[in-house]
């Protein structure tokens, strides 16, 4: 079978879907005759059915031969199933039907980390804390239960029953709640509070359908809160829709100033350009990107930086600058195929190279890394050729990827080989939730909301040791000189921890946020009125 399957990666690059789409030829950019090579494939398909030695199945032939002459094209046209689509476009819609809960499994147990509010479970009264030890009358603990095998039994139609058994800390017995499915919303704004008095910061993990709304409301709360500056946070954030993108970019940027513009051999160019109803076109702002921000991320940074709009800060962004269209074929499965390239209002297109295939590609972060260009700017060499100007004549650069206007090297100081033996094991996650089991309600009590946590609740030396000791007992002997680099870090993750159990996500980045060196550095960046005077941004 393998001799088969070199054959159709050679045969496919030529063929184009059994769909008879038009395809061009790789070197003369002919148009192929589409019904005579979907006739080419389907006498292959029929030979192979009738003479082939042993049981072939057709289907899977048919999608293996897709994927490989797509992988001949550019590394994000891609073949996607029925099923895959489905688990594709869950994160981008906003929404899923289920019970809506936030889990986490614990010693083999579905542990409640929170109810999502407003949703079937938190209506019911399901607290955080709460144990799941049933569905639907089966046992749900033990060996067998996974993230798949959850999802599988809480997850469902909206309007169908699931019954669950709880167990609850000071109750004897079991409770049982019947749980109606319903839409469960999929949050992208992973956090939004202030730094300081004036500086808001949102951070947006991916531009789904509800991205939008959720930053108007993110950037109106803060401003409630006396927000004059923003740091918008797109680091890790590979991307998704393109018109949320567009958007997003028009909350900052004046009327009639283009965001970004497309264009493709047979897609003419379609330009797109801000309205008058950005949220925040005044006052300083800050996007900060690293060599994970991909695709939408580096449309909103680039438009900000072509328009001199704001600082970039961070490291080169990944480099994704082509657009997928979905093709759907007769057994509903959608190829994503790429129709043109993005580009930003200065004219460049920020796609990285992709000409020596798509292993390559995706080892660009790697070879990156190893280059020196995470630790050092001074590393990155950019040809002349790929120079652009913005209004203020600033030098931006093409070539691959968002080059930012401050470079935030990657900060190891703090690691050790204790600190990722800790992650590794899970144990810091472990022991908060062994700390909270017994201390919850008195928790809340003490502290009911994110301000008074973060002043009052403290992590000391006491509390440290006893984790320390907690880790110990787990595997993980206690470490000096790993505490001595890792020791603060522990404690702001901890704290971090215990506020996203008793409050939500954003929760723990507040917490976190002193550790966050990246982000001091944007605070500092911020500050620094010369800084934006010399780099000619709007303030």
């Amino acid at each position: 079978m393998s001799v088969q399957r070199s054959g159709f990666s050679v045969l496919f690059i030529i063929f184009l879907f059994i769909a008879g789409l038009p395809a061009e030829s790789l070197h003369a950019q002919q148009r192929i005759d589409s019904r005579s090579t979907s006739q080419k494939f389907t006498s292959l398909l029929q030979i192979i059915s009738y003479y082939y030695v042993d049981t072939a199945n057709a289907a899977k032939l048919t999608e293996r031969a897709i994927e490989a002459m797509l992988k001949e094209l550019d590394p994000h046209s891609v073949y996607l199933s029925k099923e895959e689509v489905k688990r594709a476009n869950e994160p981008l819609q906003g929404n899923f039907d289920g019970v809506g809960i936030q889990f986490q499994l614990f010693h083999d147990t579905i542990l409640v980390v929170a109810a999502v509010p407003g949703g079937p479970s938190d209506k019911l009264g399901i607290l955080a804390g709460d144990k799941i030890i049933t569905i639907n009358g089966e046992d749900a603990f033990g060996k067998k239960v996974t993230n798949t095998y959850v999802m599988e039994r809480l997850r469902g139609p909206k309007g169908t029953k699931v019954t669950v058994g709880i167990k609850r800390k000071g109750r004897k017995d079991l409770i049982e709640y019947v749980i109606t499915r319903d839409k469960i919303p999929l949050n992208s704004v992973d956090a939004t509070f202030m730094l300081n008095p004036e500086i808001g910061y949102i951070k947006l993990t991916r531009f789904a359908r509800t991205s939008l709304q959720e930053v108007k409301e993110s950037i109106a709360a803060l401003k409630k809160q006396g927000m004059k500056n923003l740091i918008l946070d797109l680091r890790n954030n590979s991307g998704g829709f393109l018109d949320i993108a567009i958007d997003l970019s028009d909350e900052f940027l004046p009327s009639d100033r283009l965001i970004v513009y497309t264009e493709g051999l047979r897609s003419p160019r379609m330009d797109f350009k801000a309205t008058s109803r950005g949220g925040f076109e005044k006052g300083r702002l800050i996007v900060m990107v690293n060599e994970s921000s991909a695709s939408a991320s580096e449309i909103v940074a680039g438009a900000v930086q072509d328009w001199d709009r704001g600082i970039v800060l961070g490291r080169r962004s990944f480099g994704k600058g082509l657009v997928q269209r979905p093709f759907n074929l007769p057994d509903s499965s959608v190829v994503r195929l790429t129709t043109a390239r993005y580009y930003t209002p200065s004219g460049r297109s920020i796609q990285k190279p992709y000409e020596d295939g798509v292993e390559d590609y995706y080892a660009d972060l790697t070879k990156r890394f190893r280059h020196g260009e995470f630790v050092s700017a001074d590393s990155i060499r950019f040809p002349d050729s790929i120079k652009y100007f913005t209004p203020s004549k600033r030098v931006v650069y093409g070539g691959g990827g968002i080059m930012p206007d401050v470079f935030i090297p990657i900060d190891t100081t703090t690691s050790s080989r204790y600190y990722t033996d800790l992650w590794r094991k899970g144990l810091l996650n472990e022991y908060v939730i062994d700390y909270l089991d017994s201390r919850r309600g008195q928790l809340q009590a003490i502290y009911p909301n994110i301000a008074s946590f973060k002043t009052g609740f403290l992590v000391d030396d006491a509390f440290l040791q006893q984790f320390v000791d907690f880790a110990a007992d787990k595997g993980v002997p206690a470490d000096e000189e790993g505490l001595s680099r890792s020791g603060n870090e522990i404690r702001h993750i901890l704290k971090g921890l215990i506020a996203r159990n008793l409050f939500d996500v954003s929760a723990y980045f507040e917490m976190i946020s002193p550790i966050d060196h990246e982000l001091m550095h944007a605070v500092e960046a911020m500050n620094n009125e010369m800084l934006f005077r010399k780099l000619s941004i709007a303030m």
